[in-house]
């Protein structure tokens, strides 16, 4: 007769039929315990229960015959089956797995209508929403939603299920830009304070949860977007025994993220104290004209004895994109996402489809006048893919355009000199700006192309009260430490240390340096360089027409000597080239140039 073996050394718990039992195959015997587990012994044939050797209670070894079996006919069931089975979608769940949806309902925001709606009528976006629309549909993936508020000594758990779901911050891992470049390299995490759930402040837990995702993030090299709406510290969790909470590692952990994976902050409403210390560690900050940015909220500043202020006076919009805080300027939270995720793209690799320009109209960008100003910006609308470009701190710096976009695809950095403010001279402001985006652009492995007109640094005592000489010269100390290939060309002034910053420290620093027709260089400005340089024989001439005469004659010499022609025929620079193939060389030059490897320590710098 076959025979009960058990499968391992364990303790009888309970036969479930006695002996003498009908029994069909798959039918639980009896059940054994081992390790605080239990484990089900089913029978392998049909018939009867026979011989039973161990009572519950009874502990057992592996391989010991428990009962004897014997041979028979299929147990007949005790209550007559239904006519068909029960479809899977018309049984009732679980009751541990109901549980968990509805815990998990109460995070949504479907539980708090009024909240939502509240926030909606200001024309503003729930976390969740933004971050809905910012992943690939059904891609997002939530960490850390059950959290509440730690306050559990003051307010019933109920409560906090209730009105601060996730810790008032929605954190996890998403696709964006999955069609682009697949499912694995679209990867982010993706973090949003809830305004909506104590005005975004930072707690005990979203700081846990925080410090989690940040740590992800840094360890598989994953792009980080936080939504940073809030009010800074919270100071009502009290279920911690803390003084003052200046422990924490958040703020250190996400400025550790610099130069190692793309960091994407975005603002809408107010973002005060905490909450904006971690957008300022941000790469890039895209924000809506709504939005009040700040060191601190008016509760701190009248705190600290400095006034009374409402929130919409302390960092607006206009000023913060006015010195540079914000990099992308948007309307509202639909166009930031939008701008996130153009921004995103340019680190996730290239394009395989994409539309060239009309190179020809490069040709007529330049006028034929050399004093007459226009508008760079055309330079890049002619060069790069059609509809690629971005650009950044458009209302600080704005001597020197900076702008990432894409060239066949392949995605690039560009700076470009600014003939509409200074004639295209370089002050501090566009000097910080520069450098700062090289740093961007080095780190993150983007070849730079810079598109210079410039007569040098702006000079005079008002700018060196303001440090020009240390300013400027961070584009020297930032080209010096380049991996990335650089590519210079030159669309008609070149002229001193304000051009050789341009060009990477010198005209021999790129890949190559090249002109357009209209190029003119020297050592400074030709009108300085003749006043300067030809004084006594400008002196010799009597004041009027004849000395006059005698300085456009001696610029136009000027002028000629510096042409491009004469600096290509000196090898000084590498060629003079027809402006229509401008983007020719730019996509052969990419082909050619390699990104060096990364050292260990690279960041970019806040400012």
């Amino acid at each position: 007769m076959p025979s009960v073996l058990s499968p391992l050394q364990a303790q009888v718990v309970q036969w479930q039929l006695p002996p003498g039992g009908a029994i069909s195959p798959g039918d639980v015997l009896v059940i054994l315990e081992a390790m605080k587990m239990e484990h089900e012994v089913r029978a392998t044939h049909a018939g009867f229960l026979g011989e039973v050797f161990f009572s519950a209670g009874d502990r057992v070894e592996a391989g010991a015959i428990l009962a004897t079996l014997q041979a028979g006919p299929a147990a007949t069931p005790l209550v007559t089956p239904a006519a068909a089975p029960v479809p899977a979608a018309q049984r009732g769940l679980r009751r541990d797995l109901q549980g968990v949806l509805d815990r998990d309902a109460l995070t949504r925001d479907a539980s708090r209508p009024q909240a939502i709606a509240k926030r909606n009528a200001l024309g503003l976006r729930s976390a969740r929403e933004n971050i809905a629309d910012l992943c690939d549909e059904g891609s997002f993936i939530e960490y850390g939603a059950l959290a509440v508020a730690a306050q559990r000594s003051r307010r019933s758990e109920e409560d906090l299920m209730a009105n601060t779901p996730a810790d008032g911050m929605v954190t996890g891992i998403g696709s964006i830009n999955g069609g682009l470049f697949g499912a694995q390299a679209s990867r982010a995490v993706v973090m949003a304070y809830d305004a909506t759930v104590l005005a975004g402040t930072q707690g005990m837990r979203n700081h846990q949860k925080t410090d989690r995702m940040l740590g992800i993030a840094l360890q598989n090299s994953l792009p980080v977007v936080l939504f940073a709406e809030g009010g800074g510290g919270r100071p009502g969790d009290t279920d911690m025994p803390i003084v003052a909470g200046l422990h924490v590692s958040t703020f250190a952990s996400y400025a550790r993220l610099s130069g190692q994976v793309p960091v994407i902050g975005i603002a809408a409403g107010r973002c005060f104290a905490g909450n904006a210390a971690l957008l300022g560690c941000s790469d890039v900050i895209i924000a809506t004209r709504g939005s009040n940015i700040g060191m601190g909220g008016p509760a701190m500043v009248e705190g600290g004895g400095l006034g009374v202020f409402k929130p919409e006076q302390i960092g607006p919009s206009a000023v913060q994109h006015g010195n540079g805080v914000i990099d992308v300027l948007v309307d509202d939270e639909a166009q930031a996402v939008v701008a996130a995720r153009h921004y995103l793209s340019f680190f996730q690799g290239a394009v395989k489809d994409w539309l060239a320009p009309d190179a020809n109209a490069l040709r007529a960008v330049v006028p034929e006048n050399r004093l007459r100003v226009y508008d760079t910006l055309a330079v890049l609308d002619g060069v790069a893919d059609n509809g690629s470009v971005l650009a950044l701190r458009t209302g600080f710096g704005r001597g020197i355009h900076t702008a990432l976009a894409r060239i066949a695809g392949r995605p690039v950095g560009i700076i470009a000199s600014n003939p509409q403010h200074l004639g295209g001279a370089i002050d501090a402001d566009a000097a910080d700006k520069a450098a700062r985006f090289m740093q961007l652009c080095n780190t993150h492995g983007l070849p730079l192309v810079s598109f210079v007109d410039t007569p040098g640094f702006m000079v005079g005592p008002d700018m060196e009260e303001r440090a020009q000489v240390r300013h400027v010269s961070r584009m020297f100390v930032a080209a010096a430490h380049l991996r990335v290939p650089f590519f210079s060309v030159v669309l008609r002034k070149g002229y001193g240390l304000g051009a050789m910053a341009m060009t990477a420290g010198g005209f021999h620093s790129p890949m190559f340096s090249v002109a357009w027709p209209t190029g003119e260089f020297g050592a400074m400005g030709l009108e300085g360089a003749v006043r300067l340089g030809y004084r006594k024989e400008l002196e010799a001439v009597p004041e009027g027409p004849a000395r006059e005469a005698l300085y456009a004659q001696l610029v136009a010499r000027q002028y000629d000597n510096g042409s491009a022609l004469n600096m290509a025929a000196t090898l000084e620079i590498d060629a003079v080239i027809d402006p229509a193939q401008t983007r020719l060389w730019l996509e052969r030059g990419l082909l050619s140039a390699q990104v060096r490897p990364a050292g260990a320590a690279r960041f970019v710098d806040t400012w």
